[in-house]
C-alpha cells in the first residue's frame, strides 16, 4: 500500500491506496477518479504505519480493499461509511 502525507498551511490530508490501483481510472456514472501517481504514490507502508497515519489524520481519502481494511480496522470507519467505485472500496474521512 502507498501512504503520502499532503501538507499545505493549515490543512494536512493523508492519502493512501493499494499499490495496483496507481495510474488507474474509475468510474461510476459520469464520475471519473484518477488515481494518479502525484497523488497518492508516496512511501509503500506496513498496515501498522497507514493504520497510525489514518488514526491521527485529520482528513483522508483511501482507495482499495486493503487501504480501506485498514481504516476499518484502526476504528476511524464503519463499514457502512464505504462506498464503490467500478468496484473498488473507497473511503474519506473530514474531521473537524
Amino acid at each position: 500500500m502507498y501512504l503520502k502525507i499532503h501538507r499545505s498551511t493549515n490543512q494536512i490530508l493523508v492519502a493512501v491506496c493499494d499499490k495496483e490501483l496507481i495510474g488507474k481510472k474509475l468510474t461510476k456514472g459520469e464520475i471519473v477518479i484518477d488515481i494518479s501517481e502525484y497523488f497518492y504514490k508516496g512511501e509503500i507502508a506496513s498496515e501498522e504505519t497507514i493504520k497510525q497515519a489514518i488514526k491521527n489524520a485529520p482528513s483522508a481519502n483511501i482507495f482499495g480493499s486493503r487501504s480501506v481494511q485498514c481504516a476499518i480496522d484502526s476504528g476511524v470507519i464503519d463499514l457502512e461509511c464505504v462506498i464503490y467505485i467500478d468496484g473498488i472500496p473507497h473511503a474519506q474521512i473530514y474531521r473537524l
